[in-house]
């Protein structure tokens, strides 16, 4: 039977969820405030082509390549996604992994959806923005739930897997999905980088703890 701490040691659980939080406090601090505002414009607007801010600099098939990429972030495929998973965990008996899955899939929308009305940040409104947004800017939704689910999943299929070299894989992969999501915000200019690196903060942090809950109440049960 699988258990949480076999895929995630609490010590790196802790250390994940402090680097996490700490990042993520010193962001809340300082980047709705405008504090990085002229260097994140300066970065979104280097993305695009100076004469029509509507298209990105670089190849024709950018565009495409970042609005399939950003559609893995959002809610109706993390949804589908979480329960084609949630039935498998059920078919195999998998109740730590469910508990954790659930944990992380409802808590991290919740405490996104809250930060964000918390913050109130206005999205970037001096480009095109090309693809649909409405809710606050910070921090990013995709960013946040592609960070908590997406490494779940990886850690739970690494916990599988007996060779080291493609538990590391398993567990690159995942981040460089949870990666790419988040970038393609950036690139579709519904986001500031600061919103995508405080999603990934929060996404991140919240699937520690959950993690850390989960291997105390398997220790005392």
């Amino acid at each position: 039977m699988l258990h949480p701490e076999a895929a995630l040691s609490p010590r790196f659980a802790w250390f994940m969820l402090a680097v996490s939080l700490t990042i993520f406090l010193i962001l809340s601090v300082t980047a709705p405030s405008g504090a990085f505002e002229a260097a994140e414009r300066d970065f979104l607007l280097s993305l695009r082509n100076g004469d029509d801010p509507a298209l990105l600099n670089g190849p024709g098939w950018l565009l495409y390549f970042v609005q399939n990429i950003t559609a893995l972030g959002g809610w109706p495929v993390l949804t589908v996604f979480s329960l084609l998973l949630s039935g498998a965990l059920i078919v195999h008996k998998q109740w730590s992994f469910l508990f954790v899955l659930l944990a992380v899939v409802i808590g991290e929308t919740v405490i996104t959806g809250l930060l964000k009305d918390f913050f109130g940040r206005v999205r970037p409104d001096f480009l095109p923005h090309l693809t649909p947004a409405s809710s606050e800017s910070f921090p990013s939704g995709h960013s946040a739930s592609a960070a908590a689910i997406y490494l779940t999943f990886g850690l739970a299929i690494a916990n599988e897997l007996k060779q080291r070299a493609a538990r590391r894989y398993t567990l690159g992969a995942s981040l460089v999905l949870v990666f790419l999501i988040g970038a393609s915000r950036v690139f579709l200019g519904v986001h500031y980088p600061t919103d995508v690196i405080a999603g990934w903060c929060i996404g991140a942090a919240w699937a520690s703890a959950v993690w850390l809950a989960a291997w105390r109440l398997n220790t005392h049960s």
